[in-house]
Formats: structure tokens, sequence, C-alpha cells
């Protein structure tokens, strides 16, 4: 059973449609990517997941049942657009905010000691926030929305604003908190943080969501059979030799005493197939299929939904 649904929602501000009968299964303890371009719709549903705005029809579902008023302290929110209290010392607001959380003061201090350790913001505990850097106002605020211990996390675009090395910090403990039971659904841009972080996925499109699934198998259905493979060789293959094989590129580097061949491989074929019809004398070196990244199939699913809609204007 899936730990939050959203089903057929659809929201209208003025003229403006911005989620068009949307349906997503958030798998319980996964982490669930909400992609696409600006203005797709993603934010205006996590803002329903929330219950900062309404629905015009549709509901979400929490574990199986109608959500509830009371469901929203079991979910931790940090929103893309940032707000700490610039004059305020960073320890007293993180405490005010976890006592705001219903959390007590002794116990606010401890767990958040503990954060603050992990990500070496300690040393600031009694420094004013405006005087921190945009990326460690971002550490306070994620520490700021775990801190509750809630079952469902929602992120959006929880890496803008980080160096690589906070990012991948910041994946890390996301991770973490899914290995603990948590379920996580994240807005992004990235779509190669998608790949590293992502178990399920939902593409949004103008309104709609436009692909749906595991991130795994998604990239595996947009797969097209190619399969790059080396062989090692002190001269080019012969036309012969390429001639037994579907040879989509092909190229000889003499330095290296290499050529990397590009196959396509046959209906129902697979790697263990494809070996076995490689001519006997060629010593393989690596074999790998081509799987696209989601952000090769993030910019092939909008340009052919565009190119679709064109065609029907």
């Amino acid at each position: 059973m899936a730990f939050l649904e959203a089903q057929h929602i659809v929201k209208r501000y003025a003229r403006h449609l911005a989620l068009d009968d949307v349906s997503i299964a958030v798998p319980q303890g996964s982490v669930f990517g909400l992609m696409g371009p600006n203005g797709a719709g993603k934010t205006t549903l996590i803002r329903i997941i929330n219950r900062i705005t309404a629905p015009d029809s549709g509901e979400i579902l929490f574990e199986g049942r109608r959500f509830a008023p009371t469901d929203v302290a079991r979910i931790g929110y940090l929103p893309e657009e940032r707000g700490l209290y610039r004059k305020m010392k960073v320890g007293e607001q993180a405490i005010y905010l976890a006592r705001l959380k219903g959390i007590d003061k002794a116990t606010a201090r401890k767990r958040l000691t503990e954060w603050f350790e992990k990500f070496d913001i300690m040393p600031w505990w009694n420094r004013k926030v405006e005087e921190l850097s945009k990326g460690m106002q971002q550490k306070i605020q994620f520490v700021c929305t775990v801190i509750h211990e809630p079952d469902l996390l929602i992120f959006d675009e929880p890496f803008s604003g980080f160096d690589p090395v906070n990012a991948e910090l910041l994946k890390r403990e996301i991770l973490t908190l899914r290995d603990q039971g948590r379920t996580i659904i994240f807005s992004t841009h990235n779509m190669q943080s998608v790949e590293e972080v992502c178990d399920e996925c939902a593409l949004f499109n103008k309104s709609h969501v436009v692909l749906q699934g595991n991130v795994s198998e998604v990239r595996q259905r947009f797969a097209q059979g190619i399969v790059s493979l080396e062989v090692e060789t002190s001269a080019p293959l012969s036309q012969e030799q390429l001639s037994q094989l579907s040879i989509v590129d092909s190229n000889f580097y003499p330095g290296e005493k290499k050529q990397l061949l590009r196959l396509k491989m046959r209906a129902g074929e697979d790697l263990r197939d494809l070996v076995q019809t490689l001519p006997r004398e060629l010593h393989l070196l690596s074999l790998r299929e081509e799987i696209p990244s989601m952000n090769e199939i993030f910019i092939q699913t909008i340009t052919q939904q565009q190119n679709h809609q064109e065609d029907h204007e």
C-alpha cells in the first residue's frame, strides 16, 4: 500500500490550470522525486499535500485513508522559499522552531546538538542568522525540518545553494532518513540527483504527470538496445569482421590498441546473446548497455509532448 496518494487532483488559479487530474502514489520508506520545468505544477501539489492550499477536486490519502488536519504534524516541509529570522541567534531560533513542533526544550536541545555536530555548524550556535552564508542557513533549515522526526519529509529544491561537498552530505542524510523508514518527497530540477537519490519519480509538464514509475525501470524502458564495447586490437577490425555485427558506430584508437564499437541488439537479444555472436578472435575489454540518463529522458519526454501538441494545433 502507498504511504501517500494523490488521486485525480485538480487545482485552478483564476485562468491558470495548475494541476489537471494529477495522481501519484508514494511507496512507504522510499524517496519520490517530483521533476518538471518551472510552472509544471510540482510546488502546487506539494502545497496541497501540506494543506497550505486545497484542491478544487480530488483527494490526498495518507496510509490509505483520507488525509486529516492532524496528519500535518507528521510532515516535515522544507519549502523552496527559505525563511529564517535574520536577527535571531541560530540556536535560539532552532529551539523555538522545534518547540513549535511539540518538542520539549531539553529534547530539542539534545537533538539539535546532535544534528549541528553532524553538519559541523555547532560553532554558529550563538551567531545571528544574518552572519551565515546561504549554504549554512540551508543546513539549519534542513535540521529544523527533520528535528521532530516526521514520518513524511517534503523537500522543495533541497540542493539549491549548496556547493558539491555539502550537496553530497545532504544526499547521504536523505538516504539515511529513508533507510530509517521515513518517506521522502522532493522536487528538483537536478536530474542527476534523481538518479542518485530517488527510488520512484514522476515527471510533470503543463499541469499533468507525463511519466511515472521506478527510476531504474523508467531508465530501462527508454533504453534503445545500444551496447558499447571495447576490443583489444592492433589494427582496425576488417570489414568482414564488422559485417557480422549490427554496427551503429565504430572508432579505432591506434595509440591504445583498441577499438570502440557501438552495436544495436536485435529484438529479444540480451548481452549474453550478443557476446556469443562476436567473432571468437576478438579480445573483449569491456561491455555495457547504454542506459539513458534521467536528464536525457526528461528532455526527450518534454520535447515529444511539445511536438505532439504543436501537431494538433
